[in-house]
């Protein structure tokens, strides 16, 4: 079963792998983090862990067995109790209910461990199978997005408020799904 796992600097090199195999596919699907991402790569991933020490993120991965990478959970932009749930799965990996679980489970982590209170998701109008996680998993519609929020392509914003979750911001125990 795959786990759920803060981002650590020893992942950076599955990380790396995960984004160049599906690339052309999120591209396709959400969007293209372009060339500089990948060029500058490694200064980027530190910048990303000291966001995520200062508090700004919490970054998790949806780990397999053999230690590839099958999905990145993020919570971004996180202040006055809320942050913004964005997430991408591997094409390989889609259609087994692996991004449902992991979003359920990270709206516990957002709540328990994280003491936050609402979660907002964007997605493209084009990526339907985002849309239907975001249901499944509490999320409901709360207003279209503008052309900046998805790079240019229609869509809506999604919102969860997680106090039916319990809990009041201390560390849940293990991170895996479930």
């Amino acid at each position: 079963m795959p786990e759920l796992e803060q981002l650590r600097a020893d992942h950076a090199s599955a990380v790396l792998a995960f984004e160049t195999a599906n690339r052309a596919y999120f591209a396709a699907t959400i969007f293209d983090r372009g060339d500089a991402f990948f060029a500058e790569y490694p200064d980027r991933y530190r910048a990303l862990l000291a966001e995520q020490e200062a508090g700004d993120c919490a970054c998790y991965l949806l780990v397999a067995a053999d230690g590839s990478v099958l999905g990145r959970f993020n919570l971004i932009d996180i202040a006055d109790r809320t942050a913004k749930l964005g997430y991408r799965v591997a094409e390989h990996a889609t259609g087994r209910g692996l991004a449902t679980a992991a979003v359920e489970r990270l709206c516990r982590l957002a709540r328990t461990r994280h003491g936050l209170s609402a979660l907002l998701a964007v997605v493209s109008t084009r990526n339907a199978a985002s849309c239907r996680v975001l249901v499944k998993t509490g999320f409901t519609p709360v207003g279209p997005a503008g052309p900046a929020d998805l790079g240019g392509k229609p869509g809506s914003w999604y919102r969860r408020g997680l106090e039916d979750l319990g809990g009041t911001g201390g560390v849940e125990g293990g991170p895996g799904p479930g």
